[in-house]
């Protein structure tokens, strides 16, 4: 099968086989630190937690984006996301800031010092997210007090102290595995992570809906096949979100091209794909991090207030109105905002005139700026719909066809796109390494098996 000879291709190339193995190694890590047990918890004690984790909700939601480490109170607890957190506050400070946006415009040298502040900064973060976990866990549990969930004899400020420094130092620990996997592996580190902690809790997921379909008379396998026929569309539909291109015609009056030789093109006619989603998934995971903050707002509020319970009602509910109606909203926000942050239409067209190329009908230099900044207003405005559309399509299947919630919520939604995109971005670096090799490629999409056109 050609499957099977594409990879023994991959194992040919020395640098792709070390990168994979590398990345497959530095994952079997983070997934081992997310079984490592905070010392003193008396882990049987946490019974009730994993069972509310596993069920789905916001707690599911938690627990997955930390690979687990939420539910077994595990020196990775606090997972990436105080490092998602720090990410999302220094790209929206770099909007305000001078410096921030200096920092931005000086290249290479510019991002270490922005990539410098955000460790910082997820740091701190982490000095406040910590002893709120700690403080969290044992009313999560069932439990009265945290000594209840301790070891007899082992001392409940030993315990405090000790834990935030272990998750402190787990968090940035995970932080470096995720930078080691994009410097020396393949992939995004930080998506890579995220994305095996979610996979991780697939099987289960799948297994309680199969097992209430069949065991309670609601729809044996005819429903379970329905089901299956509905996630395979949504596949689709988020492939086709995450690989979809607009192409803009560019024409070269004269250029150099080498194939072995080197000859003149005149008039060379070749396109500039610009991304329906040219964000990825990075507006799924932001606004992901800010739906947990309203509920803890109203925690802030106390039980008494009116708009407290309302908040906390509301937005702990993933599968709600308001929730989804907020989820959705903020998505389409952050997907203008990251392109913004990502496409710099200035520079495309800066590269273009440079090279003796432009867009027909179009000036060069600014002229084609705006334009380019338009095209992409215009085609980011369906995409980021398409992207909230399918981020809340887990509420409609629980709903409507009664899927558990841990399963729902693999029916697009933060966990399927996350999934998708990263698959699909990581299987794109290792079909370049391939085809630069003159090997086949994995993916066949397209003449540069990269990309489909909207």
């Amino acid at each position: 099968m050609k499957i099977i000879e594409t990879l023994k291709n991959v194992w040919k190339i020395t640098e792709l086989k070390d990168r994979i193995v590398l990345t497959l190694g530095l994952l079997l890590v983070y997934r081992f630190g997310a079984q490592v047990v905070l010392p003193g918890v008396d882990f049987p004690k946490l019974a009730e937690l994993q069972d509310s984790a596993a069920q789905g909700g916001l707690l599911w939601l938690i627990n997955a984006f930390t690979g687990g480490g939420f539910s077994n109170a595990s020196v990775f607890a606090l997972g990436i996301m105080p490092y998602i957190s720090a990410s999302i506050v220094v790209q929206l400070m770099g909007i305000a800031i001078p410096y921030l946006q200096k920092l931005q415009k000086e290249g290479a040298s510019g991002q270490k010092k922005i990539t410098q502040i955000t460790r910082w900064l997820t740091i701190g973060i982490c000095l406040v997210q910590a002893p709120a976990y700690l403080g969290t866990i044992p009313s999560l549990s069932g439990l009265q007090s945290i000594s209840q969930m301790l070891i007899p004899g082992f001392s409940e400020g030993v315990f405090y102290f000790s834990s935030v420094i272990i998750l402190v130092t787990g968090c940035v620990f995970a932080m470096w595995l995720g930078e080691k996997i994009t410097d020396k592996g393949i992939g995004n580190g930080i998506s890579l992570l995220i994305m095996v902690g979610i996979i991780a809790t697939m099987p289960q997921s799948f297994a309680q809906n199969m097992f209430s379909r069949l065991e309670g008379g609601n729809g044996g396998f005819m429903m379970i096949l329905i089901e299956l026929v509905i996630w395979f569309l949504i596949i689709l539909a988020s492939v086709f979100l995450v690989m979809a291109v607009r192409k803009i015609a560019v024409q070269y009056a004269r250029r150099t091209a080498s194939g072995g030789y080197e000859k003149n093109v005149f008039g060379s006619r070749q396109f500039l794909p610009l991304k329906l989603n040219a964000s990825g998934v990075m507006p799924i995971i932001f606004a992901q991090a800010i739906m947990f903050a309203p509920a803890y707002i109203g925690k802030l509020f106390g039980p008494e207030s009116g708009v407290g319970q309302w908040m906390q009602a509301n937005f702990q509910d993933i599968f709600g109105f308001w929730y989804n109606l907020v989820f959705g909203l903020l998505i389409i926000i952050f997907t203008y905002f990251y392109t913004a942050i990502t496409v710099p239409t200035n520079k495309m067209a800066d590269d273009l005139k440079r090279s003796g190329g432009f867009i027909p009908g179009i000036r060069p230099g600014t002229e084609t700026a705006e334009y380019l900044d338009k095209i992409m207003s215009q085609i980011t405005l369906p995409g980021s719909i398409f992207l909230a559309l399918v981020a809340v399509f887990p509420a409609f299947v629980y709903q409507l066809v009664g899927v558990q919630q841990g399963w729902a919520l693999f029916f697009g939604g933060t966990s399927l796109l996350i999934m998708v995109g990263v698959a699909i971005d990581t299987m794109q670096q290792i079909n370049s390494y391939l085809l630069n090799k003159h090997y086949d490629g994995l993916m066949k999409t397209g003449k540069n098996r990269k990309s489909v056109t909207a």
